[in-house]
């Protein structure tokens, strides 16, 4: 092994670490924008889907999505030894330095649709579509980009996976959450939302934060080299579009509601930001970044409200932020690119770069929409995916893990503490007035 590649190397890893770590940040981010009474579970299926995930891509999905086949799957590489050929991997890294970057992408994308179908899935309802979305769904889109297959050879660019990841995330949740129906009490009998607050939003918050820094590996990462000069302008722009969607959705809230500030509408605009740059990190320059990564979290803003109106209830707004997102992003790419042969409309590219985004971003989520509603609606039919509603109201840490996050209820105890003091906490009555 030669400098330049252990250096690449060494640098793919680290990314691919810290892609790894973003899995903190969706538990997190999943459990503090549920209820109080799912924390447990949220996080049991938030690891569930590590293992499986990786599992199963090491033995099937890396085959699907890079092994040599025809332009539509992969048929080699399945559970690969130490080496390996195959025409769509670089030349490089090490097989096993490759694999196991794609194998923290599958993971996300698997774990996209956790939060969607919060709060009244079954959790092995929920696993047995993880294997359907690790060994088919994910890794045949993931050909058709990376894997040498038909959208690569048209000229489309996702960089990292703003179609690849996330759109077909979240066209899978989107069908998951068609097939399950919102969650009691989201909505009134007009339609209207009746809201099922957040119950934790500091952890929310921190779950952001270290999805942000995550994605200096899930971008930086994706140049597959460690060379500065390519790197850096990738991390700097992905740290803008994060900042233009947190900002840009803070000020639109604050300004619609006359000066209050929705942190957790803001906290989705910031990953709105982060999934929209994801398929142009490499190819937009950092101010443009900035725009789209505001208009990005716009998106989310509107996608949010376009799915309370249609009642498709998403706990976290995965749906908006991955699926609304990422087609923009990708879509992005055709308009604001411009770096080598990769140019877009706004700099003189013309509309032919546009049009292949348009038709790789709708095509990969279609595919992975159609493809997820034919395993949750057959898997609805016979094996159920929903709880019972005595488990739901009750909540499913204890309906599924029998166990709680927390083991005290402030509540509670202070509503106990209100009783015990009784007739001490009730003002005396007032004196009569003495007679004149």
């Amino acid at each position: 092994m030669n400098v330049q590649m252990a250096l690449d190397s060494v640098w793919v890893l680290v990314s691919a670490l810290l892609v790894f770590f973003m899995h903190a940040g969706f538990a997190l981010v999943e459990a503090g924008f549920c209820q109080r009474k799912n924390a447990v579970v949220v996080l049991t299926k938030n690891l569930a889907v590590v293992a499986l995930s990786s599992i199963l891509f090491y033995l099937i999905g890396f085959g699907v999505m890079f092994g040599d086949g025809n332009s539509w799957i992969g048929a080699s590489l399945f559970a690969p030894a130490a080496t390996g050929a195959g025409s769509a991997l670089p030349d490089n890294l090490p097989l096993f330095v490759f694999l196991f970057f794609q194998m923290v992408f599958a993971a996300t994308a698997a774990t996209i649709v956790s939060g969607a179908v919060a709060e009244r899935i079954k959790v092995s309802a929920f696993m047995i579509f993880v294997v359907f979305a690790t060994v088919f769904i994910y890794p045949v889109v993931g050909h058709w980009v990376w894997g040498g297959g038909v959208l690569s050879t048209l000229g489309f660019h996702d960089f990292a996976g703003s179609t690849v990841v996330h759109a077909v995330g979240g066209a899978m949740a989107l069908a998951g959450v068609i097939a399950l129906g919102p969650r009691i009490g989201k909505y009134d009998e007009d339609g209207n939302v009746v809201g099922l607050p957040p119950h934790n939003l500091p952890l929310a918050a921190l779950g952001v934060l270290i999805l942000w820094v995550g994605w200096f590996g899930f971008n930086g990462g994706s140049t597959l080299s460690a060379d500065a000069g390519a790197v850096a302008p990738v991390i700097l722009s992905t740290n803008l579009a994060a900042a233009g969607g947190f900002a840009a959705v803070l000020g639109w809230i604050y300004w619609r509601t006359g000066g209050k500030l929705d942190l957790s509408f803001a906290l989705n605009g910031a990953l709105g930001g982060l999934v929209a740059i994801t398929a142009g990190a490499d190819v937009i320059a950092p101010m443009e970044a900035i725009l789209v990564g505001a208009m990005g979290g716009m998106v989310v803003v509107g996608s949010t409200l376009l799915l309370d109106k249609l009642r498709l209830d998403d706990p976290v707004g995965a749906i908006a932020v991955h699926l609304g997102a990422g087609l923009f992003g990708t879509i992005a790419v055709g308009l604001f690119a411009n770096s080598g042969d990769v140019v877009g409309l706004f700099h003189g590219g013309g509309f032919s770069l546009l049009g292949i985004q348009l038709a790789g971003a709708f095509s990969g989520a279609l595919f992975a929409f159609l493809s997820a509603a034919a395993v949750w609606f057959p898997l609805r039919a016979t094996f159920g995916i929903r709880v019972s509603e005595k488990h739901e109201i009750e909540g499913l840490d204890l309906a599924e893990c029998g166990i709680s996050a927390y083991h005290f209820d402030v509540t509670h105890l202070v509503s106990a503490e209100v009783a015990d003091l009784g007739d001490a906490l009730v003002p005396p009555p007032a004196e009569p007035a003495a007679a004149e």
